[in-house]
């Protein structure tokens, strides 16, 4: 075989160097905003764009708001009771749709609320709280994440079941095994990485949402989530304060993102074992 021209490998190295060109510019599109966001929680004077040296100052003064510790303590307890409902009844969910019969019209219902504006379903939400007359709070926030966030669980579960050997069960239930004691011995062990991986996605969704919140909250500060208290410091301007906030939200979601990717792909090489 003879070797490539001149002229051949002088357009492919041009080639290779457009494309990383074009792959530079597409992530500094895509992170150099959050790079600086990032960088300007650090500043220690109090305009937001302009740099005066580096201090934790903004950290501190978050530890000293009572306001924004609340609106902390309440996202945390939305987002660990979604967090609970979603994981459990998405695991379900996933059993029901896996074990029946195959069905793209079910499948398309289930996956409504992932596709659905959330200004929409939250608008439904809302109408049907006042419809039913209910006292908004708290716990109508997780209600109203929950029938989102069930459904990205339901997903998550469902990629493990998908290439679930059912003979194992079989050999379960032929051992003697009651339906409950397959479930928690053989069933749930094989899936619990997807479950967990489940888990933290819905943990991550809850944490982060703020439209539905907003919507399902009602008036007062008690039921203020940690999005809807950014919503309401950033309507009087940006302040290293509030890129603080932002970032340690952001490390808390690339956290836990990180997590359930590494969960997912556990998921994906053990259900072949």
């Amino acid at each position: 075989m003879t070797d490539a021209s001149p002229l051949a490998r002088l357009q492919g190295r041009f080639t290779r160097r457009l494309l990383r060109a074009h792959a530079a510019l597409i992530y500094l599109f895509l992170y150099g905003p959050i790079v600086t966001l990032i960088v300007l929680s650090f500043n220690a004077g109090g305009m937001p764009t302009a740099w005066t040296g580096f201090s934790f100052k903004w950290y501190g003064v978050l530890v000293q708001n009572p306001e924004i510790l609340k609106s902390v303590a309440n996202s945390l307890l939305v987002a660990f009771a979604v967090t609970a409902i979603s994981t459990a009844g998405g695991t379900l969910l996933a059993l029901g749709l896996e074990r029946g019969r195959p069905s793209t019209l079910l499948d398309s219902f289930v996956m409504v609320p992932m596709i659905i504006p959330d200004i929409v379903l939250a608008i439904a939400l809302l109408s049907f709280y006042t419809l039913l007359q209910f006292t908004l709070g708290l716990y109508t926030i997780v209600l109203s994440q929950s029938v989102f966030v069930i459904a990205f669980a339901a997903a998550v579960v469902r990629t493990r079941l998908r290439n679930f050997d059912r003979s194992v069960i079989e050999a379960s239930i032929d051992l003697g095994a009651g339906a409950w004691t397959t479930f928690r011995r053989v069933t749930l062990p094989i899936i619990l990485p997807g479950v967990i991986a489940a888990a933290m996605l819905s943990f991550t969704l809850s944490v982060d949402d703020f439209v539905i919140a907003y919507f399902s909250a009602g008036a007062g500060s008690g039921s203020t989530t940690f999005p809807m208290k950014i919503y309401a410091m950033i309507r009087f301007g940006v302040t290293p304060e509030i890129n603080a906030i932002a970032t340690l939200l952001l490390l808390v979601s690339f956290t836990l993102m990180l997590l359930a990717q590494r969960f997912s792909r556990d998921t994906g090489r053990g259900s072949g074992a």
